[in-house]
């Protein structure tokens, strides 16, 4: 591998690491947005609000 090979993978490396974080960013962001308004998370194994019945029919 040359040199040239090795810093376009890094290059390629840095741009998948950063598309990844903006991604986690984005889902922490709205996950923080669906929180203060009060609402449960819209995952499947997100936790339920505080008053809220779980899909079981108890209370969260």
């Amino acid at each position: 591998m040359t040199a040239k090979e090795r810093n376009e993978t890094k290059t390629e490396r840095q741009k998948r690491l950063a598309a990844e974080l903006r991604a986690n960013l984005a889902r922490r962001k709205a996950q923080a947005r669906s929180r203060r308004a009060g609402k449960p998370d819209e995952r499947a194994e997100g936790i339920p609000t505080i008053g809220r019945k779980s899909e079981d029919g108890n209370d969260a």
